[in-house]
């Protein structure tokens, strides 16, 4: 990003990420006339000044769409630097909305799968986007601990089939043998089901046992100096500046916790649905809330900003 780009005046716009049961997403294309013409792109617009980003994203569904939203949830918010501006794009997620979905301008548009996408060219800032969008709305955590590590895999066998599709291996308890047994065992049984596996705290063993990442602890995030080299790899955060450390250096998602009492620290107080809210305004990562999660709180997360849920005791 240049210096000029920095000093630029930002111009806040609401896009939104309009998705079906199926998992498609819905881009539009530029009209001609308009810059970068011909370019696809999630729907969405300038904010007013003063306009709430939720009351912009609802006038310009309208206005490009002819559709209102009757579920829209905030997700990520990020900058990105074109030649002729600076923007903060407001992503928020559109699950449903009625009225006749019609390209109101004589847009072509078009329902596409995030992780491959057929048209082009896109926007270059919808890059990072579509990654985020290949996560799953769980990030399951295994519990070898409670069940012993024979009694566990049937347990993630069922999950797999219900559709997990993203699983950390967080063994803390198991010697090293026994643990990279155990996570080889993991990586294979997801893979079998198409799901993607990070390993705690140990880039070594990801990369020896075929896992597809790392996910680092907070005081492995904060003294990091460079990207793993793992394809993926995700943090653990607890307050704001580890969450903006695992921003500067560019995960691909974090799980941000305690947000409510859990089973083995009910006296532990969470930080609650509204710090968590506050943590995530304006933030760029995609964000697994974490700490006395149920699968049914899925919606109160996404309500407060969250991409999905992560959780260790209520998902085996």
């Amino acid at each position: 990003m240049s210096a000029v780009a920095e000093h630029r005046e930002v111009l806040d716009v609401a896009v939104a990420v309009l998705q079906r049961d199926d998992g498609r997403v819905l881009l539009a294309q530029r009209p001609a006339g308009k810059p970068w013409e011909g370019y696809w792109e999630f729907p969405g617009g300038k904010i007013e000044h003063g306009e709430a980003v939720e009351r912009a994203l609802a006038r310009e569904l309208h206005e490009e769409l002819g559709i209102d939203p009757d579920r829209a949830y905030p997700w990520v918010t990020q900058e990105y630097a074109y030649p002729e501006k600076k923007v903060r794009l407001h992503f928020y997620r559109v699950l449903a909305w009625h009225g006749q979905l019609h390209g109101r301008e004589g847009q072509d548009m078009s329902w596409e799968n995030p992780v491959a996408v057929n048209i082009g060219p896109l926007l270059p800032a919808n890059d990072k986007v579509l990654r985020a969008l290949s996560l799953p709305s769980f990030y399951a955590i295994t519990n070898a601990k409670k069940y012993g590590a024979t009694e566990f895999m049937p347990r993630l066998k069922a999950a797999l089939e219900k559709g997990v599709r993203l699983v950390q291996v967080r063994e803390h308890d198991m010697d090293p043998e026994q643990i990279e047994d155990f996570a080889r065992r993991v990586v294979a049984l997801a893979h079998e089901h198409d799901a993607r596996v990070l390993i705690n705290g140990d880039e070594a063993l990801a990369v020896r046992c075929g896992a597809d990442g790392v996910h680092l602890p907070g005081e492995r995030l904060m003294r990091l100096k460079q990207r793993p080299a793992t394809r993926i790899w995700a943090a653990s955060c607890h307050d704001a500046a580890e969450l903006a450390q695992a921003a500067a250096m560019e995960a691909d998602f974090a799980v941000l916790s305690p947000v409510l009492p859990t089973p083995t620290h009910p006296d532990a107080a969470g930080m609650g649905w509204e710090k968590f809210a506050a943590l995530m305004k304006n933030y760029p990562l995609p964000v697994y809330a974490l700490g006395g999660m149920k699968p049914e709180l899925l919606d109160t997360a996404m309500r407060h900003g969250a991409h999905g849920i992560s959780l260790l005791s209520g998902i085996w």
